[in-house]
């Protein structure tokens, strides 16, 4: 008796979970679903209705076990029912049955239903065979809800018992129709020294549930999916407002990945979109770039932000994917939007480039001066580019050239440096309203 009651005590103890609902948000329209739930089971072999499970489940993902009897409670089948109640449902289920209708002029038919498609019914009533067209119904009067039709997509299953009658059940399973991306808010002081940095999350949900009390975590990172196979069926708040936000979000690593827990439980209605704030705002410093490249800005320069996400630049944390939107304040303390950009998964130490746009007093042209045959295969290039500063200040325009083939620089008006097998980079100081040509002659070769 007294080994009985030691093996019941281990296998059959009661739980009491706090957090009965647990959300794992991905990158990638997905998430997984931890719900534990009390239920009453009868003994040996019957039946167990789970609803109100996301409508966008992977069936073949779920798993279930009874946290107070895990040996003495299994699935013997499962069944995903998704047919949910509508009227069309309804009606088809209600062919070669007796139903009423009433018209919005108050013409009342009363007969066998015979067919139900998308503009008009079929009745046979006792004086022959009637045909309504649906936009002037008003009302269908049914004897009782067919059989067979649920109210919220449900997972059933077929479980054999041998444990209490009453139990705690967590049931676990992926579904699509929910996603979560960053975004952040950089202000730029009116000197143009350091900006503030604050971090948003977005949340949103389609997948068909109501997820209330839950315990929310997020994964940043590139999580593989394999293929299915046949599987059943906002902006942000003002920038001044999200400075004061506190932390909510507890950063840790997790396998190969990041992961993201929020600090709180909290309710994620069906489509809805939810903010939460990633970090509190970061003091960063950085540094405004100008860039010409032909090839890739088409005759512009444009105008990037960078820093180092460290501690010495005053950051230094793991930053999700998402968009940077970048304001500059005012001489009257407004703030004013001057850019965005995305960025990808970035982690601690990596530098974060940002384009703004395009510099409006900062001009560049680039042409090829001479091309001439110097063999069969092989020939020299001059390249010149002119660039124009209209500012009342000097600046520092970095050009980049993207070259070809085996090739040689043999004369050049600048220093440059090579940044890999195709590219080579000048760094070209203009001074106030002045202009500087840059030219240079390549040999190349195939």
């Amino acid at each position: 008796m007294k080994k009985t009651m030691m093996i019941f005590i281990v296998f059959c103890s009661a739980i009491f979970a706090q957090d009965r609902v647990h959300v794992t948000i991905y990158n990638q329209n997905r998430a997984l679903v931890k719900e534990i739930r009390s239920v009453k089971l009868r003994k040996g072999t019957g039946l167990l209705s789970f609803k109100d499970v996301a409508s966008q489940i992977d069936p073949t993902s779920v798993y279930f076990i009874s946290k107070t009897c895990p040996d003495k409670l299994y699935v013997i089948e499962q069944n995903f029912e998704y047919d949910l109640v509508g009227s069309e449902k309804i009606l088809s289920k209600y062919i070669d049955k007796k139903v009423s209708l009433t018209t919005k002029d108050g013409n009342e038919f009363k007969g066998i239903l015979l067919s139900n498609s998308r503009g008009d019914v079929v009745l046979k009533t006792d004086s022959g065979i009637e045909i309504v067209q649906k936009n002037i119904l008003e009302r269908f009067s049914l004897p009782k809800l067919p059989a067979g039709l649920i109210t919220k997509p449900t997972l059933v299953w077929q479980v054999n018992n041998s444990g209490p009658e009453k139990q705690d059940v967590e049931v676990t399973y992926l579904t699509t129709g929910m996603n979560w991306h960053a975004e952040y808010i950089a202000v730029i002081d009116e000197e143009e020294n350091k900006l503030d940095l604050t971090g948003w999350v977005s949340i949103n949900n389609n997948t068909g549930k109501l997820f209330r009390d839950a315990k929310i975590k997020l994964i940043a990172g590139d999580v593989h999916i394999a293929r299915e196979q046949g599987i059943m069926g906002s902006s942000a708040a003002d920038a001044a407002y999200l400075k004061k936000a506190a932390p909510q979000l507890e950063e840790k690593q997790f396998f190969e990945y990041h992961m993201y827990t929020l600090n709180r439980l909290a309710t994620i209605k069906n489509n809805q979109i939810k903010q939460i704030t990633l970090f509190p705002s970061a003091r960063v410093n950085y540094k405004k770039t100008f860039t010409f490249d032909e090839r890739r800005y088409n005759n512009k320069i444009a105008v990037r932000l960078v820093f180092e996400n460290n501690k010495k630049s005053g950051l230094g944390i793991p930053l999700p994917e998402g968009k940077i939107r970048v304001y500059k304040k005012d001489s009257d303390g407004s703030q004013e939007f001057i850019g965005e950009d995305n960025i990808s998964h970035t982690p601690k130490g990596e530098k974060i480039n940002l384009l703004l746009g395009n510099a409006f007093d900062l001009t560049g042209k680039r042409k090829m001066v001479s091309v001439d045959k110097t063999g069969k295969k092989s020939r020299k290039e001059t390249i010149e580019t002119i660039l124009k500063n209209h500012k009342d200040i000097p600046v520092t325009i970095y050009v980049y050239e993207h070259l070809w083939g085996n090739w040689k620089i043999v004369k050049s008006s600048h220093k440059y440096n090579k940044k890999d097998s195709s590219t080579i980079k000048f760094a070209v100081q203009v001074e106030p309203d002045s202009t500087v040509k840059i030219e240079y002659t390549s040999v190349i070769s195939w």
